[in-house]
């Protein structure tokens, strides 16, 4: 296929690095719309752009590898995911003696983009050939399925990995290759970087069978999981339907969208499961469509303004409750007619809330014996708001925390579950949320289905969603939260900030307090610091891959500063934790404003920064 060192072909740019990377590229590329890109990029003197393409590499952050498709090693393409593929085989040839046996899931979501000849099922189907051109059986789907279904099917076939093709709710650009453990959790550190080291071994594709799509049809090795994980995932998610009598007669009308993506027949399938009749779909927005259309973006977490086409059909068949699943359904959102005319549309924190109550109640109505309590968790990320934390202190329950990224909790069920313990709920604030333990990976199928019965007992009991979560507030205290960020391009000043607050009152000292108000402990996961703790060591895992740091304040507030994953962003994640009883919520909120504005003002310094912030 070439040696990349040897005399370059196409006209040299001036910059042998650059050269070798060209060269390497149409050396092993067969794609004939990526090689075309870079040839334009080189014909038309965009070195800039061929630079920023072929001289780095993907690497896995908190969703696996994801980046928008197009030619170049640190684009999503077809080479990109053969490398990614071959490095991946490699490591799981040293970790499990029995793969030829266990095999590999594969599944896909419904992206593409035409002019680089790439969609999420040939990159499913390429991910494959490299698999069985090693003789590794692969449970490749031969339709789109929600991500979750990929880790549900490694579990339920003891598979070795599973490998899920998907940007979920990014741009529509953008694709990802996600990969799920034994375990059916997604991979954390250290294996990501040992992937990305067995990747970066072996470049080159081994053999043109690599790029023959035509061994998912002829080789003996393949199955489709299809027909039988359906079936099973659907009979499983009997376990979540508490009150199915009620779900047969409920009133309520549901509007669903699929948001162009893979929801659709799914959530209509787990309606049924769960005994109610079909939610009414949003025409424009159910069947797959990888331009998303209808839509600003992708992400049904961006609130009313992209439910639009729900929120108008819902007012037309006069439908209480609007569910929106994100293209790869593996998030929800929900939206609910207010008393007035409006609509509510609740945040992650706030649907967390009800899913936490709403599992822990009906499982409290299985299990009367107060011992049983004594085994039961709640999980959650720790930007996410610590409204589980307070279930579990009145209640006498278990609350644990994870790192950002719903691969910690997943790996955090698992062994939660092997030690005999049942996690009843967890989330991340971002609408991530999994009812039960059915898969180690938020699930916006199911979750749709029992926010679906929750609102049909609820209605049966004369309350909305709203008024249980104004309950559910006045029992374990109003818990008020504030996500912002800004955007800062330049690593040194983010380096520079962090280290200003690492060091803000001298060397090695943090802030003492933030808008006059007294902070009580810091928490620095990047360094390992945690001032709550005996020794001061923090009992989350250490990462050094990004800056977060928590501030807990005198009054209940809860702040997180934390350097995004995926975008040029700091975020800020603030809460007022206050204490069960008659808060005043409009008080809470003033208070709240405060301080987060008193945090990103002193903190981060955006004027002397050049901070961009989110309405410049």
């Amino acid at each position: 296929m070439g040696d990349p060192n040897a005399n370059p072909t196409h006209r040299s740019t001036g910059d042998p690095q650059l050269d070798k990377e060209v060269h390497r590229w149409m050396s092993w590329d067969r794609n004939p719309w990526t090689r075309a890109q870079v040839e334009g990029l080189l014909g038309g003197g965009g070195l800039a752009e061929l630079r920023s393409r072929l001289c780095s590499r993907m690497s896995f952050g908190t969703a696996g590898l994801r980046a928008p498709m197009g030619a170049g090693f640190s684009r999503v393409n077809d080479l990109t995911v053969i490398q990614s593929t071959q490095g991946l085989y490699s490591y799981l040839c040293r970790c499990f003696p029995d793969l030829r046996v266990r095999g590999v899931v594969v599944g896909f979501d419904t992206r593409g983009q035409e002019e680089s000849g790439c969609s999420s099922q040939r990159l499913a189907t390429l991910t494959s050939a490299v698999l069985l051109s090693r003789n590794v059986p692969v449970h490749l789907f031969s339709s789109f399925v929600p991500t979750p279904y990929v880790p549900y099917t490694v579990k339920k076939l003891e598979a070795a990995a599973g490998v899920m093709i998907t940007a979920s709710h990014n741009p529509k650009e953008d694709n990802g290759y996600k990969v799920y453990w034994c375990n059916g959790a997604q991979i954390c550190s250290p294996r990501d970087k040992e992937i990305l080291w067995s990747i970066e071994q072996q470049l080159e594709p081994w053999s043109p069978s690599c790029w023959d799509e035509d061994l998912v049809k002829t080789s003996p090795l393949r199955t489709d999981p299809l027909v039988q994980i359906n079936s099973c995932y659907m009979d499983d998610l009997n376990a979540l339907c508490f009150h199915r009598g009620l779900n047969g007669i409920c009133p309520l009308k549901f509007v669903h969208s699929s948001f162009h993506g893979v929801g659709h027949a799914f959530v209509q399938q787990a309606f049924q499961t769960f005994g109610f009749a079909p939610p009414i779909p949003v025409p424009q927005q159910k069947d797959p469509d990888p331009d998303f259309p209808s839509v600003r973006c992708p992400n049904p977490e961006e609130g009313e303004s992209v439910l639009e086409l729900s929120l108008l059909l819902a007012e037309k068949e006069n439908a209480q409750i609007v569910l929106a699943t994100d293209p790869d359904a593996d998030r929800l959102a929900v939206a609910e007619k207010t008393a007035g005319c409006g609509w509510k549309v609740f945040s992650g924190n706030e649907l967390a809330a009800l899913l936490g109550w709403w599992m822990f109640w009906n499982w409290k109505e299985a299990h009367p014996v107060a011992a049983d309590s004594q085994k039961v968790y709640m999980l959650a990320t720790t930007v996410s708001s610590k409204i589980l934390q307070a279930f579990a202190r009145i209640e006498g329950i278990n609350f644990e925390e994870t790192l950002p990224g719903f691969k910690w909790i997943g790996n955090r069920i698992q062994e939660l579950t092997e030690a005999g313990n049942t996690v009843v709920f967890s989330f991340e604030e971002s609408i991530g949320f999994l009812c039960g333990s059915l898969v180690p990976e938020k699930d916006g199928v199911s979750s749709a289905a029992v926010v679906a019965e929750m609102a049909s007992y609820l209605h049966n009991k004369n309350l909305s969603l709203n008024q249980q979560l104004h309950n559910i507030y006045q029992t374990y205290g109003y818990h008020v939260s504030q996500t912002s960020y800004v955007i800062c391009s330049d690593p040194p000043t983010v380096q520079r900030i962090f280290s200003r607050i690492r060091n803000f009152d001298g060397d090695g000292s943090y802030p003492k307090s933030c808008g006059g108000v007294q902070i009580v402990h810091i928490r620095d996961v990047t360094t390992g610091y945690d001032s709550s703790q005996p020794d001061c060591r923090c009992v989350l895992p250490v990462s050094s891959s990004g800056h977060m740091i928590t501030f807990t304040l005198q009054n209940g507030v809860v702040a997180t500063l934390r350097t995004s994953g995926t975008e040029p962003k700091i975020k800020c994640y603030s809460e007022f934790c206050a204490a069960p009883g008659g808060s005043e919520l409009s008080v809470l909120g003033v208070e709240l404003k405060k301080i987060t504005a008193a945090l990103l003002d002193d903190f981060l310094e955006p004027d002397k920064n050049n901070l961009i912030g989110p309405n410049s």
